[in-house]
């Protein structure tokens, strides 16, 4: 009695390797587009030069500022 023999085709290990890429490439946009709102983040809390028990600022932005004052006792 004889056998059928099946051949699988290998055309489906190209259309993997494209997806593969696009997946690739999804996910290094995904992770610069994190980069960049992460740097931009801490670019927002930067002091670029500080010095404490006498505050020296070389460069300094403030959106909002709020000062309290507190009277120590004598």
């Amino acid at each position: 009695m004889p056998r059928e023999v099946t051949r699988q085709t290998k055309a489906a290990p190209a259309t993997s390797l494209l997806a593969l890429a696009v997946g690739a490439a999804a996910f290094a946009a995904v992770a610069v587009g994190a980069l960049a709102i992460g740097r931009l983040a801490v670019g927002r809390l930067t002091i670029r030069k500080a010095r404490f028990k006498v505050l020296e600022v070389d460069e300094l932005t403030v959106h909002k500022l709020r000062v309290l004052e507190e009277e120590r006792a004598a």
